[in-house]
């Protein structure tokens, strides 16, 4: 892997008809007998039934197999991934093209609340899915990091959206430009950089991230990040670089929103604020496609509309007081990574290991309200062990608690929160896609589902939740998959970096 400090990949891997027996009954007609012939022997009679069914057998089998042999032949729909191959809108030429936006905080089940009827619409289009899980911890850089790379965050080294780095004696901070457009906190392969090593021109509009790789790479459009851009000025400008001529025009373009999650923040998931935004981005999304639609483009591009994470409402939590558990200790601290998790560096002359004994009681004694974990002792499914950037302990909370302090009393400033484990419901993203691909991959679906063995004999839903309705929702997947997705989409999986994503994830759907 490139630029992984040699950190281990993960290679996951995806977790009698009622027949009829046809018997003829020879009774015979009493009035056509022939009283003259001698009556047929029992063995003649069983003779003539045998080869009555066989002959029925015969009739039925040339019937049947060849339907059943076209229908098991019926061609595939075959997706095409030339990137350089020129198609026409009608007007304008134009190479295969894909767009990825991220709404920020838009949390998997929002789309059920009734106020998004345009991505949903969208999603009947194309696809969705049930939901994506993020990385662990659940926060913004780590996880926009992840979609970009297909690594862990053990592996791509945002481990938090602040942190501390031992190697460097620097502290990573999300929000200062000089160490979040830094490229040496930042390991891995984004996506626009193997298109640009493959001469495919990029664009990005905001995505978390630095402007430029460790190996020197930069995407060939780059719009920095501004808070508070409206929505309409993001849509004007993803489609100002469609509309480039054809040499110009990006074929992969990365945007970003943040609004929902910060409503979500502000005012909690369940608040009317962030049903308002939440209806906001929705029509951002619509006026995307819309946009697509009129350029008679939506058969030449792809767009994957994915978030980062969900939120949990924090408005009443249960606060759990660091301080008030390590005592004298919480003195000895040197630096406390991330939030709502805390990642905890003591001071060297600090006894580590009695705070730790401290730490591990009283996750006991709370009965469920929070977890301690070491490098050893972390979940494995959270692939948070394998990078020294990772504090040597780290305090977990469950749903429905926040760890904070008497010091700085950071209590009640977020009515909505993230970065809590990566498998509850309420942390899940969304992902939705519209475009050829997905005309593709719901095609080969339907094919795959008219064939007798692929129906009666296979798992003929493997890797969908559902396709009821004519809306095809696939099964929950990891976002570190995405990046596979994207390369695959732009022709260039040949040049695909080292990710954690599962070898092959997506050849079920293609």
């Amino acid at each position: 892997m490139k630029d992984t400090k040699g950190l281990p990949l993960s290679t996951g891997q995806p977790d009698t008809s009622d027949e009829r027996k046809g018997l003829l009954w020879d009774e015979g007609d009493d009035d056509l007998s022939v009283q003259d012939e001698p009556l047929p022997s029992a063995s003649s009679s069983r003779r003539r039934k045998c080869c009555s069914i066989t002959l029925i057998a015969l009739i039925l089998s040339a019937i049947a197999v060849p339907s059943l042999y076209f229908g098991l032949r019926a061609p595939r729909p075959v997706a095409d991934f030339n990137s350089q191959k020129l198609r026409s809108n009608g007007t304008h030429q134009f190479r295969k093209t894909s767009l990825i936006v991220s709404i920020d905080g838009l949390r998997a089940d929002y789309l059920d609340r009734g106020l998004t009827p345009h991505l949903l619409a969208i999603a009947k289009k194309g696809l969705r899915a049930k939901s994506m899980r993020p990385v662990f911890p659940t926060l913004t850089f780590p996880n926009h990091w992840a979609l970009m790379t297909g690594l862990y965050a053990e592996s791509h080294g945002i481990v938090a959206n602040n942190f501390w780095d031992p190697q460097s004696h620097s502290e990573f901070h999300y929000n200062r430009v000089e160490s979040c457009w830094n490229s040496s906190w930042w390991f891995g392969e984004p996506m626009w950089e193997t298109a640009e090593n493959a001469g495919i021109v990029t664009a990005n509009l905001m995505w978390p991230g630095p402007p430029v790789t460790r190996r020197g790479v930069e995407p060939t459009y780059f719009v920095p990040w501004k808070d508070h851009v409206p929505l309409k000025e993001k849509h004007d400008q993803i489609m100002e670089w469609i509309d480039l001529p054809l040499e110009k025009r990006p074929q992969l373009i990365m945007a970003y929103e943040p609004s929902l999650d910060q409503a979500g923040h502000l005012a909690g998931p369940k608040s009317d604020l962030v049903n308002r935004v939440l209806k906001q981005v929705d029509v951002f999304a619509k006026d995307i496609h819309d946009s697509l639609e009129a350029r008679n483009l939506t058969d030449i591009i792809d767009v994957v509309f994915v978030s980062d994470h969900g939120m949990t409402d924090t408005s009443h939590p249960d606060f759990i007081y660091i301080d008030d558990i390590l005592g004298d200790g919480f003195r000895e601290l040197e630096h406390v990574d991330g939030w709502p998790a805390m990642g905890l560096r003591f001071s060297p002359k600090a006894n580590t290991s009695y705070y730790l004994d401290v730490l591990t009681q009283a996750a006991v004694a709370s009965s469920g309200k929070f977890d301690v974990f070491t490098h050893d002792t972390m979940p494995s499914r959270y692939h948070f062990s394998y990078n020294e950037r990772i504090a040597p302990i780290y305090v977990v909370p469950r749903i429905g608690y926040v760890l904070t302090d008497r010091v700085t009393n950071d209590t009640g400033l977020n009515k909505g929160s993230h970065g809590y484990d990566n498998a509850e419901p309420s942390m899940h993203a969304m992902f939705v896609a519209h475009g050829p691909f997905s005309s593709v991959v719901k095609a080969i679906k339907q094919t795959d589902d008219s064939r007798f063995f692929k129906r009666r004999l296979l798992r003929p839903n493997l890797g969908w939740h559902s396709t009821a309705n004519d809306t095809y929702v696939m099964d929950t997947f990891q976002n570190v998959e995405i990046y596979s997705l994207m390369v695959k989409l732009l022709g260039i999986e040949g040049r695909a970096a080292a990710t954690n994503g599962t070898r092959g994830f997506w050849d079920k759907y293609f």
